[in-house]
């Protein structure tokens, strides 16, 4: 009898084993399904884990309509993102934060921060989710698009994208060109906080489109002060020494515009020629995709449907 018993109890012992080590297995299956999956990004900073796909990103300078772009859900953004007018439906739901506002940002749970080199409290971002900066200008507008791309584990998306828009871009710029002159001018100006200022042809308002791509010309004063800084401040005196062939002005409706009504302003020849074109500078601050494809489709209308 005893004989007999021996077997069995080793089978049970097996079974109990064999049910044990299952249980096991999917519970460290189950808990590795948990943890979310990492990619590392190559930041100017070094390298960082990220998340492979990121559910709750806050932007806290410049970078909301790449993020927005690439189909990736935003939780909080910087006030310029939050007052763009043509973004109020996609940004309903966003909070708006700053660099600032930590315990704000806490409570939106992100699992991704973005934001320019010199945003504050980087390593107190640090410790509530990964966060990554960028310095303005280091690269050049695509290319910051396309390692926003990488760092969202959307890369070939944001290539595929750029690949497109350049051609585009160049493909209107040429025929622009031969509707206005190779030797054309164009100036960009804006009126912020009661001050003038033109800028070169990486500062957004349309001139990435308009010098890079485009090849359109900028007028030699233009070129000699604004091109290498990005941007120079101007009295409306002197608008006229900046002035180009046509003139895009970038309006922002919350300032004195009153430059416009002054006799110096109505004197220059693209003002005379109607070859002035207005836009909402709330609309046309940056260079991501959303407004480049919005930038690319005014200029269209501007220069090929008057």
């Amino acid at each position: 009898m005893k004989k007999r018993l021996i077997p069995i109890l080793l089978l049970l012992v097996l079974i109990v084993s064999a049910c044990s080590s299952k249980v096991e297995n999917n519970a460290e299956s189950e808990k590795k399904e948990e943890i979310p999956e990492t990619i590392t990004y190559q930041s100017e900073n070094g390298p960082i884990e990220v998340p492979a796909d990121p559910q709750r990103v806050v932007v806290l300078s410049s970078f909301a309509g790449n993020v927005m772009a690439l189909g990736v859900n935003l939780v909080g953004v910087d006030s310029w993102s939050k007052m763009n007018p043509r973004w109020q439906e996609k940004l309903e739901n966003v909070e708006e934060v700053t660099d600032e506002d930590l315990e704000k940002i806490i409570e939106l749970n992100p699992d991704l921060i973005i934001g320019l080199s010199n945003i504050k409290n980087v390593d107190k971002l640090q410790e509530i989710a990964p966060t990554v900066t960028f310095t303005y200008g280091k690269v050049d507008y695509l290319t910051q698009h396309l390692e926003i791309g990488k760092l969202l584990n959307k890369e070939k998306e944001a290539k595929k994208w750029i690949e497109d828009f350049k051609k585009r871009a160049q493909e209107t710029g040429e025929e622009i060109r031969a509707k206005i002159g190779e030797d054309a001018t164009v100036s960009v100006i804006e009126n912020f906080d009661k001050q003038l200022y033109v800028f070169g042809d990486n500062w957004g308002r349309g001139t990435e489109i308009l010098y890079q791509e485009m090849k359109l010309k900028m007028p030699e004063k233009v070129k000699e002060m604004a091109l290498e800084p990005g941007y120079f401040a101007l009295s409306p005196e002197v608008l006229p020494e900046f002035a180009g062939d046509y003139l895009i002005i970038s309006k922002n409706p919350d300032t004195d515009n009153s430059f416009q009504e002054t006799d110096t302003y109505k004197n220059i020849p693209a003002v005379k020629n109607n070859r002035v074109f207005a836009v909402n500078a709330k609309e046309f601050y940056f260079n991501d995709p959303l407004t480049l494809e919005y930038q690319l489709e005014f200029f269209k209308k501007a220069f090929l449907e008057e």
